[in-house]
């Protein structure tokens, strides 16, 4: 059984943060506004994620749902890639920058990668690129990733009991309790 988590060695203390709080600053890098988004989800939350994996992704608590379900499914890695590279492209500080590249091509791209991912082309990585990094070095393994989870996980996701439960979590919130109780009275005195 591979590892999920990566030894602590290999993170800054920020990145191994990052990574055991689940992720959710990458969600808020996507705020178009930047406003950072609550923990609290407004009604139909669910409903965006459905709408497309963007927006999944752009929700801190869609990334902590889909995360658990990749977790069951042994790939929780792909997300972690991609939330990893969203916050790299971010890095401004040239030595901040070769740190976190390492991090990442340590973590999820080496052949002795304690999360690795998945990606053409992995073979042909090496450590030479984690010499002059650059905000967009890993972008197509990136998109790699990302369309792996658009068209495999993502669409599972969408049919599992973890995010149809939520669902009917929003929509039991979305009903007042008294409307619920006078619909499920009517419905016993026309039933008998």
């Amino acid at each position: 059984m591979r590892l999920m988590t990566p030894p602590s060695g290999l993170f800054c203390t920020e990145t191994r943060q990052w990574m055991e709080r689940g992720a959710p600053r990458c969600a808020d890098i996507h705020s178009s506004d930047g406003s950072s988004s609550s923990s609290h989800q407004s009604p139909k939350s669910t409903d965006k994620w459905a709408a497309s994996l963007e927006n999944l992704l752009e929700d801190p608590e869609g990334v902590k749902r889909f995360r658990e379900f990749l977790k069951k499914e042994f790939s929780e890695e792909n997300v972690l890639f991609w939330l990893a590279c969203e916050d790299f492209k971010k890095t401004q500080d040239k030595k901040q920058m070769q740190e976190k590249a390492k991090e990442i091509y340590m973590t999820f791209l080496s052949s002795k990668a304690s999360s690795q991912v998945n990606v053409e082309g992995q073979s042909r990585l090496n450590e030479k690129i984690l010499e002059e990094p650059h905000p967009l070095m890993f972008q197509k393994l990136q998109d790699q990733i990302f369309n792996l989870m658009k068209y495999d996980s993502y669409s599972r996701f969408l049919k599992s009991d973890l995010f149809l439960k939520h669902k009917r979590t929003e929509e039991e919130e979305e009903d007042p309790p008294d409307a619920q109780t006078a619909a499920k009275r009517a419905s016993r005195i026309y039933n008998t």
